[in-house]
């Protein structure tokens, strides 16, 4: 036995809000239900979700457009990270993406949450590097890093 619902927000492993999917009572009686995350598919409701569809999709399209704005500026931009060198030249420690997500609301007034910086492993060398960032909607985007030893002023 399963009951159809309409997905309010998106929910992990089921759907993406607007989505109709097919559960057990159980799962949408204790857990979709009381947080808010689905309604049950009655006529009025797929059709309220029928009408508002097209609002929805405006808003994506909008919502797309502005992540897209937001990757070509960060292409833009260049930060610039001091790090304090050891005596062979090497680093001490390294840079993250916690580290860079700081330098970004610093010095360009993005903000972006850390998770979406996207490095392999921290930045450990002297130089420019490339960054990729994960923004909505499956755009990405990407940041150039300069790590420039500390009390030196940064290549233009």
């Amino acid at each position: 036995m399963s009951v159809k619902v309409i997905l309010k927000q998106d929910v992990p492993n089921l759907g993406h809000a607007g989505d109709v999917k097919q559960v057990t009572p159980g799962y949408f009686r204790n857990f979709l239900q009381p947080r808010g995350l689905a309604v049950e598919a009655s006529n009025a409701n797929v059709s309220a979700l029928n009408s508002n569809k097209q609002v929805r999709e405006s808003q994506v399209a909008r919502a797309k457009e502005s992540a897209d704005a937001m990757a070509r500026h960060l292409q833009d931009i260049t930060l610039h990270i001091p790090v304090k060198l050891g005596e062979q030249g090497r680093i001490y420690g390294s840079v993250t993406n916690k580290d860079i997500a700081e330098a970004l609301q610093k010095q360009a007034a993005v903000p972006i949450d850390r998770h979406r910086i996207e490095l392999k492993e921290p930045l450990k060398t002297i130089g420019v590097h490339t960054v990729p960032v994960k923004l909505e909607h499956g755009i990405d985007g990407t940041v150039r890093v300069e790590l420039v030893p500390e009390g030196e002023p940064a290549t233009p």
